[in-house]
């Protein structure tokens, strides 16, 4: 049993490759299922955690959060720990990342989407990193091609969900989301299909699965 966690920059086809890989190998994908575990966790509805979703990516609210946590330290594990705090913030909604995170990894052959996957799973041998990357203009005509926009409303949507996924890295830590040595892999969508880049992460998986 494997696990695969894609991070991607926007609209390089990230989540789009995951579900086509889970499909093919059989595996659970798991994206806004998160949005749903950390609402239970926080006795809290779902709505309000898309909403600390979308503030935590916000430049603002994670330099205040910066300037009066700091990076994720054991500190956020207590406050995990808590059950059902009845609340849910950004530091709470970091916090509860690296418990559900592992526990969805526990189950086996799934493919997690984005929230620092690489990161809170990096120690684990029995899962496979992929990176997704490709050039502004590719995401643009890749987000218009598949959410039927136009080139200017594209282009908002990649420069605003870049910015956050940014600022997300930050609040762990992290400025190194794009080096290659966090990856199994690394996919340029500028110079490859989706059908190959699928391709490419099911052989390798299957690859090392048998090995």
């Amino acid at each position: 049993m494997s696990v695969i966690t894609i991070a991607r920059q926007f609209g390089a086809g990230g989540k789009t490759l995951g579900g086509i890989v889970a499909e093919k190998l059989g595996y659970t994908l798991i994206d806004e299922e998160i949005v749903e575990l950390l609402a239970q966790e926080a006795n809290v509805s779902s709505e309000w955690v898309d909403e600390v979703e979308r503030k935590t990516g916000s430049e603002g609210v994670f330099s205040r959060l910066l300037n009066r946590l700091g990076p994720y330290r054991k500190g956020y594990v207590k406050v995990a720990t808590e059950s059902s705090p009845g609340y849910m913030d950004g530091n709470l909604y970091i916090a509860l990342l690296h418990k559900v995170i592992p526990r969805i990894a526990d189950q086996g052959n799934v493919v997690i989407i984005g929230r620092g996957g690489q990161f809170i799973l990096a120690d684990r041998p029995d899962t496979f990193h992929f990176l997704l990357i490709a050039s502004l203009e590719h995401r643009i005509e890749f987000i218009m091609k598949h959410y039927n926009l136009d080139e200017k409303q594209a282009q908002i949507v990649v420069e605003k969900h870049t910015k956050r996924r940014l600022h997300l890295y930050r609040y762990f830590a992290r400025l190194d989301y794009e080096k290659p040595e966090l990856y199994h892999l690394v996919l340029n969508m500028n110079w490859l299909s989706l059908d190959d880049a699928v391709a490419l992460v099911c052989r390798l998986v299957a690859d090392q699965a048998t090995s």
